[in-house]
């Protein structure tokens, strides 16, 4: 991947997160009956929204390079098909993480938006892999399920402590969209930039 590809990616991540947190934010402006005093505070209330969607894309892109490296890494201590099997071991657990955990650990709690969390997640990871697999083929099944699921999950513990169910929304939707952008869209900037390498040899030689 070269330095223009990357800022494709880039610029265009930021785009998804901040228009993810923008329908986001009115969708639960409208149904919530929320209202702001006059123009100059919805036009604050979106630049507030955008502001913090391009905030989550960016960390979105920091948990998906993470994951490149942990994927590279894996890849060379373990043969192909016990990576598979600790992807979907880690997968299972964090899935379990995000549905169960705060059930055991608090006091009082209600378990249904957990519950609800992880079948989001869970939801929006299978849509992702089916999607990634058609484009490319199905040894992609597993990474993208583990990414959407465990990374995900990984990526959203600093909400889930705020307990509250409209931060989660917030958060987690805008999170899983350019998280779902990146993995659909990362074979074909490598595979751009692999037909850009080829090209360039063949016009050399």
């Amino acid at each position: 991947m070269n330095l223009r590809k990357w800022f494709f990616l880039f610029w265009t991540a930021l785009l998804i997160g901040a228009v993810g947190s923008l329908i986001t934010g009115l969708t639960m402006m409208l149904l919530n009956g929320e209202k702001t005093n006059g123009i100059a505070d919805f036009m604050l209330y979106l630049l507030i929204l955008f502001g913090s969607g391009v905030m989550i894309s960016v960390y979105s892109q920091m948990g998906f390079f993470a994951y490149l490296i942990l994927n590279y890494m894996g890849k060379g201590v373990f043969p192909k098909r016990g990576w598979q099997i600790v992807q979907i071991i880690l997968t299972v657990l964090a899935l379990l993480d995000v549905m169960f955990l705060r059930l055991f650990v608090g006091e009082g709690r209600e378990p249904i938006s957990d519950i609800v969390l992880g079948l989001i997640i869970l939801a929006a990871a299978i849509v992702t892999a089916y999607v990634k697999v058609k484009q490319t083929n199905i040894s992609a099944l597993v990474p993208t399920l583990f990414f959407m699921i465990a990374v995900t999950a990984v990526e959203t513990i600093g909400v889930l402590r705020i307990d509250s169910n409209a931060a989660t929304i917030f958060i987690v939707v805008p999170l899983l969209m350019c998280n779902a952008y990146q993995m659909l869209i990362l074979h074909k900037v490598v595979d751009a930039s692999a037909d850009q390498a080829v090209t360039g040899k063949v016009e050399q030689a």
